[in-house]
């Protein structure tokens, strides 16, 4: 991994392949599944794909487990120790997550500053905010530049998704503003978005069949975007490649985006959106 001055934390939810983690010399600290007496970190002892099959097939439902402060004392440790002389963490949401308390926790215990940021989203929502702020440093900017590119992504996102059932949302307790969805409509294939002023889910549009909910999403979301723009756009999707693939393609014909990404989303998101999930993130460069 490149070493710089400043080094770049994010965890494990930003949903970034890993060539592009590895690209910009980031620092990943995972989150946890808990499943039955198994505790097992997304990406190193768990991956997506072998995730959402047991999602499927496994009647035990897991749930998930934010980093501990002396998991981000590690990878601050780790920057260190390459160099670097600050820090800049970003992470998932503080309204979805304590992750961002574990990081400021582990702030405390180092003598290398340490800036936090606050995402207000997961996901590439997440990953888009890391992204910028890595290509800034890339271009010779510091601490404050770095920060600043990162709330200029957030403040252009857009970031809808479409589950497939609403049932593990429920289950796993992060519904949110959504919850105006639970009673006779769990049958529905609903839309929620995030909410990148309070950093949580909120009920979108709901829709009786999947292929309406799958072109609804695509129509509202472009429709948030100034697509005169540059465009950098993910489509995520929860074990359901083909579809996002099908999309992905349609994206590139009709919008040509100066960056797109297609990436499965990481378990621990995957416990509350639950299997074939798809989502469009993206802004608009300024």
């Amino acid at each position: 991994m490149a070493s710089h001055k400043i080094a770049l934390v994010t965890d494990s939810t930003c949903d970034l392949p890993e060539a592009l983690r590895e690209q910009h010399a980031l620092h990943v600290v995972p989150l946890s599944i808990i499943w039955g007496g198994e505790q097992l970190r997304e990406g190193v002892d768990i991956q997506a794909e072998e995730f959402y099959r047991r999602l499927v097939a496994d009647p035990m439902y897991p749930t998930t487990s934010q980093p501990t402060p002396q998991d981000f004392l590690t990878a601050y440790t780790q920057a260190q120790a390459e160099g670097a002389e600050e820090i800049v963490v970003i992470t998932i949401s503080s309204a979805m997550s304590g992750t961002l308390e574990s990081a400021r926790l582990a702030a405390s215990m180092t003598d290398v500053p340490v800036h936090l940021v606050d995402s207000k989203t997961n996901s590439m929502g997440l990953g888009w905010q890391v992204l910028a702020a890595a290509r800034a440093r890339e271009a010779g900017g510091d601490v404050a530049a770095m920060i600043a590119a990162a709330e200029a992504a957030r403040s252009r996102m857009v970031y809808l998704i479409v589950l497939d059932t609403l049932t593990y949302l429920h289950k796993g307790g992060r519904i949110g503003g959504a919850s105006r969805f639970i009673g006779t409509l769990l049958n529905l294939k609903p839309q929620i978005y995030v909410n990148h002023q309070t950093g949580e889910v909120e009920a979108g549009r709901r829709t009786r069949t999947r292929q309406k909910a799958l072109e609804t999403v695509y129509q509202d979301f472009f429709a948030q975007l100034d697509t005169s723009k540059p465009l950098r756009i993910a489509v995520l999707h929860n074990a359901a490649l083909p579809e996002a693939e099908q999309i992905a393609e349609r994206i590139q014909q009709e919008f040509s985006p100066k960056e797109l990404i297609i990436h499965i989303v990481s378990p621990v998101l995957g416990v509350h959106t639950g299997p074939r999930a798809i989502a469009l993130c993206g802004y608009t460069e300024g």
